[in-house]
């Protein structure tokens, strides 16, 4: 009898479970699934890289347990405190130099009658494509103070025995860095005072202002809140950028963080000393980064809403031409010199031997292309893996930037914040955490090509999360909706509607990630290994070695690819898609 009476009760509760288990399935969406795929990807790409840094620094190596002895070791010497001083005090000069650079140049490219406007731009286009460490080889062979031409020519002019200018020091090392970071403050600045209208100014005008006053009473103060979020990024760019310190920094005997880390990566092993010195470099960028989000938060003026009101071009008369000049000076500092200089070194026997027809030769060419096996497998390296990051990163952005914009999940909002979170990682530090999660056992991803595509994709996904969340915002939702009425579920009215739409934006998003990736030196450093060397690498070790004729033939070589590249994406895309992207 009690099994009889107690059968019912157990069907009804396998009836509700049942029941539940039906209705539980009916709310699961695919989506869902998606949302966990993607979370469990950026916490591999991210949150595993920057925990194992943390979980690193106060790790005894030895036995495993808790310690604080790596903080010690890492600042208990005055050289080490020093480097991080020295890299705070070059950050600082980097970016009121990159200010003065920047600012005029947007002003002048966007509000002014300026001549020769578009050569001024693709000038200061070719500070992006140019590589750092390419323009700090530049600058050597320009300024070195015993062989560089500006001293020769000095010398031979003045009959001086002491160098004009000399790279190797402070001031040269703030040159460098300014004129490969002062790109990130003109296309910040370009796009604010692209969205300013002219009403202010010419109410300005009307009072009698001329140009510059109005510029510095009315039209700074519209911009100030952008120019100061690029001169907070540029700070962040300039203390993590490792190729111009490698060369000009040890030297000039400049210590600083980057030069520091990678003593720590030298025979013996010191990972943990490592992560715990990179530590309060990423508590300085987490917290400017911040800072800067709250500066950008409030630029929401009325005047630069973009608004209504006319964008005039203002009238400089006779100053025309110094702006111009002063143009062409930043553009003469950052690309033309440094890229000639190279060329010439480029086909030169000798670089010290000067021009002539004796000393003109291809061989450095043939050499890297032809003869030198690691130059060769770089080239391909670097391509490949920048090809592959800038895929992959605007595939996983796209796919983050549609479910955040959409709201198609709760706390959906928390993968934004993840895509946009390396932006507070200093690369060379990111590639700290990569090394201490995936390089080593069990995982032993070291010296293998999945590790740089990894880290690269991580580095620059902020760039297409960005890209694709402004894309996915000029889409309104209602033509998705119209599709989904006339029967095609959510991935037709993506694959027809959303892609199609998107295609410009994707492709100059994967274009802004290629370039960088395609020359990225501060992340890979600790993570390439004997057969994946890129070639800011290979670069790296001709410069130790004094090849600085063959190392200049092969930047030359990839400079051409990614400007061919470059040249694609203009044709297709516009002059200003950059601007655009921003």
């Amino acid at each position: 009898m009690t099994s009889l009476s107690s059968s019912p009760s157990h069907t009804g509760i396998e009836a509700v479970a049942s029941q539940s288990h039906v209705s539980w399935l009916r709310r699961f969406q695919p989506s869902s699934l998606l949302w966990i795929v993607l979370a469990v990807i950026l916490v591999l790409l991210i949150i595993a890289p920057v925990g194992a840094l943390v979980t690193k620094s106060f790790t005894d190596p030895a036995t495993g347990g808790f310690t604080i002895q790596n903080y010690i070791d890492a600042y208990g010497k005055a050289r080490h405190v020093e480097a991080l001083i020295n890299t705070l005090y070059m950050g600082a000069a980097v970016v009121v130099l990159s200010v003065l650079f920047g600012v005029p140049l947007a002003w002048a490219c966007t509000r002014t009658d300026m001549p020769f406007r578009n050569i001024i731009r693709v000038g200061i286009f070719g500070a992006f494509v140019m590589p750092p460490y390419l323009g700090g080889v530049g600058w050597i062979l320009l300024a070195g103070p015993n062989s560089g031409w500006i001293n020769v020519v000095w010398q031979a002019i003045t009959g001086s025995t002491e160098p004009l200018v000399n790279v190797f020091s402070f001031p040269g090392l703030v040159l460098v860095m300014a004129i490969n970071t002062y790109f990130t403050v003109f296309i910040l600045v370009s796009a604010a005072f692209e969205m300013i209208n002219s009403e202010m100014e010419d109410a300005a005008n009307m009072l009698g202002a001329g140009p510059f006053t109005t510029a510095m009473k009315v039209t700074l103060p519209l911009v100030l809140p952008s120019i100061l979020g690029s001169a907070l990024l540029t700070f962040l760019i300039s203390i993590a950028l490792y190729g111009v310190p490698a060369l000009i920094s040890i030297p000039a005997r400049f210590p600083v963080v980057v030069i520091q880390l990678t003593e720590f990566f030298s025979y013996p092993l010191r990972v943990e000393v490592a992560a715990a010195y990179s530590i309060p470099l990423l508590l300085i960028t987490a917290g400017l980064m911040a800072l800067q989000r709250k500066l950008l938060a409030r630029r929401g003026f009325a005047a630069v809403s973009g608004k209504g009101g006319e964008r005039r071009i203002v009238k400089l008369g006779k100053w025309r031409w110094v702006v111009f000049v002063y143009s062409m000076f930043v553009v003469l500092l950052s690309v033309v010199l440094p890229l000639l200089v190279l060329l010439m070194a480029a086909f030169s026997r000798s670089w010290v031997g000067g021009i002539s027809l004796d000393n003109l030769t291809l061989q450095n060419f043939r050499y890297v292309l032809f003869e030198h096996s690691s130059s060769q497998q770089a080239l391909i390296t670097s391509l490949t893996t920048g090809a592959a990051a800038a895929t992959i990163a605007i595939l996983l952005a796209l796919a983050i930037a549609y479910i955040v914009q959409r709201r198609l999940l709760p706390m959906s909002g928390a993968l934004g914040f993840l895509a946009m979170s390396p932006f507070v990682i200093p690369g060379i530090v990111l590639a700290i955490g990569f090394y201490a999660v995936y390089a080593l056992p069990p995982v032993g991803l070291y010296g293998t090509y999945l590790i740089l595509i990894l880290a690269f994709t991580t580095r620059f996904l902020p760039i297409a999360y960005t890209t694709g969340t402004a894309g996915m915002r000029a889409i309104h939702p209602e033509m998705e909706e119209a599709v989904r009425i006339l029967g095609g579920g959510r991935l037709t009215a993506i694959s027809k509607v959303v892609g199609p739409l998107l295609k410009r934006t994707l492709a100059s998003g994967w274009l802004l990630i290629f370039v960088p990736a395609a020359q990225e030196l501060s992340t890979a450093v600790f993570l390439v290994g004997p057969n994946t060397r890129v070639v800011s690498v290979v670069l790296l070790d001709m410069s130790e070695e004094g090849l600085l004729e063959r190392l200049s033939a092969l930047g030359s070589v990839l400079l051409l690819i990614i400007v061919g590249v470059m040249a694609i994406g203009v044709r297709f895309l516009g002059r200003d898609f950059m601007l655009r992207r921003t």
